[in-house]
């Protein structure tokens, strides 16, 4: 089992997700590892905390002792670190995104289980790379898969990463009532120059904040303060802005994914539907069948 970064990968100030952008044909001007690094900047052990109860909710399970593990998108890295802190026996982390191999690496070195955790840059989309992981017996993809430009695709070959008996947990986009307008807004938001960003930013932020706060009836101020514990120990501004920058993006249905996981020998444990806009989350099981096949 590999027990070093195998990534020579370093941030890059120019990076953007040029395989998704040739896959979509979209413009691509963002990087969520760029944004990840932001998010790190202001990590704290609470949120830590957060991001652990999250992923044991997403398996139903808070010990993975003995287990192996892993992150298809790893972003920031504390999905990796959680899966470590809740007992996983070797966790390997895959991003595209050389910002976020970074991310991960700086949480390795912090970690005194760094032996057990593999980083590697990587694309889903590439079956080579796929190919030359070891299967899992759980692989988690939170929010990741829909950006690719290719999700089936993508998809199919996180299925392929996963043991017999295994799980894989996926979120994914559920298409929003306003699917044209969500799309110019993150159109608008790539092709912008800086300033125009920010100002994007700020007013969708102030947007959903003022409508949270009506439809709870919390103060806009405790509705921020509690953001984290009610969104997997993330930040407010850095999900807004993962979510403006977030393109190419593609939606899933459950019947889509249900129909998927029976062609390739997995039945889904639990979904659970989040409202429109949101990210639907599937916890398949792997019960047989070849998944070897190619993408």
């Amino acid at each position: 089992m590999e027990r070093q970064v195998s990534s020579d990968a370093v941030p890059d100030a120019r990076f953007h997700n040029a395989e998704a952008e040739r896959a979509s044909g979209e413009t691509i001007r963002f990087s969520f590892g760029r944004n990840w690094r932001k998010y790190l900047n202001s990590l704290s052990p609470g949120r830590l905390a957060q991001a652990r109860e999250s992923l044991a909710a997403s398996l139903s399970r808070s010990d993975l002792d003995g287990l192996t593990f892993i992150d298809a998108g790893c972003g920031s890295g504390v999905f990796s670190l959680s899966a470590l802190d809740l007992g996983a026996k070797y966790v390997t982390s895959i991003d595209i995104d050389p910002s976020s191999v970074a991310c991960a690496r700086d949480l390795c070195a912090r970690s005194p289980r760094a032996d057990d955790w593999t980083i590697r840059q990587g694309s889903v989309l590439d079956s080579q790379f796929i190919d030359a992981l070891e299967p899992a017996d759980i692989v988690y993809s939170w929010g990741v898969l829909h950006h690719t430009g290719a999700m089936w695709t993508a998809i199919d070959n996180a299925m392929r990463l996963v043991a017999p008996g295994g799980l894989l947990c996926l979120a994914l986009y559920r298409e929003p009532r306003h699917a044209g307008l969500h799309l110019a807004l993150k159109r608008a938001y790539n092709r912008a120059p800086s300033p125009g960003r920010f100002a994007l930013l700020a007013l969708y932020c102030g947007i959903l904040v003022t409508h949270q706060s009506l439809a709870t009836r919390t103060p806009p101020w405790e509705y921020v303060a509690e953001y984290g514990r009610q969104s997997r120990g993330m930040s407010l501004v850095r999900d807004v802005e993962d979510w403006l920058g977030g393109l190419p993006c593609d939606y899933a249905t459950p019947e889509g994914i249900d129909a998927l996981a029976v062609q390739r020998g997995f039945v889904a444990e639990r979904t659970i539907i989040a409202p429109r806009g949101g990210n639907n989350e599937y916890l398949l099981r792997r019960t047989g069948g070849d998944v070897s096949h190619s993408a």
